[in-house]
């Protein structure tokens, strides 16, 4: 059974496209940012652009406007802390599932094949689109217009965070005791990648559970992987008190 490119709708008001802009709050006037920000590079080709240039750009973006949240919500905290929590709510597994909270998964092109393997639902490709979505919304509508997209859709995370937040293993060590749980195992699972340039995947695992983390040392990998599984414990458990 064929899988449907989502974005083949007229991109000057089409159904999807409307959708994927209600999504985002803003109305394109180029719509073509748009269809670049939604195409994973397995759908992009010789006429058609992925969305990796547009995610390097909504990194930096994100990274701004999050800082610039940071400092005028806490103000009596140092760059410490104020750190700490940037780098979790801009860290891979929350960008994911924003992405996945928003709907944007479903607008996102990618090429059959990888359609059915199910390449929508990896929390790499979600953090990818959504921070390739900021930087479309940047540079069609301006630094406000990013900057309300952010605000409206890191509120949830932003709020939830009454302490500067601990590194993710230890925070996920914290988490498993308090609950009389077995501590997290860490297994690598791959390594590969010249010696000047490894990359490393990293398996964490609590009660049956599994997150997974892939940087280019070990060590971040690890942290990765916790910071994925405790995303997935805590929505678990988010979803059993709901």
């Amino acid at each position: 059974m064929a899988v449907r490119d989502p974005l083949e709708a007229d991109l000057h008001g089409g159904p999807l496209t409307n959708a994927a802009e209600a999504i985002l709050g803003h109305i394109f006037a180029r719509p073509a940012l748009l269809r670049e920000a939604l195409t994973h590079r397995s759908a992009a080709g010789q006429k058609r652009a992925s969305n990796e240039r547009l995610e390097f750009i909504g990194d930096r973006v994100l990274g701004l406007l999050i800082a610039e949240w940071l400092a005028e919500r806490f103000i009596d905290e140092q760059e410490g802390a104020l750190g700490r929590r940037l780098a979790q709510l801009v860290s891979q597994p929350v960008l994911a599932t924003l992405a996945q909270e928003i709907g944007l998964n479903v607008a996102l092109s990618v090429a059959p094949g990888e359609a059915r393997a199910g390449v929508r639902r990896k929390a790499t490709v979600l953090a990818d689109a959504l921070e390739a979505a900021i930087g479309a919304l940047y540079l069609d509508g301006g630094l406000d217009t990013a900057r309300q997209f952010v605000r409206r859709v890191w509120t949830g995370p932003m709020d939830l965070q009454s302490e500067p937040p601990k590194d993710p293993k230890t925070a996920l060590q914290e988490w498993a005791q308090a609950r009389g749980l077995a501590l997290p195992s860490y297994a690598l699972e791959d390594r590969h990648g010249p010696a000047h340039a490894p990359v490393f995947r990293v398996i964490a695992s609590v009660e049956g559970i599994s997150g997974s983390g892939t940087a280019g040392n070990k060590r971040a990998a690890e942290q990765l992987a916790a910071a994925d599984l405790l995303a997935k414990l805590c929505h678990e458990a988010s979803s059993q008190t709901t």
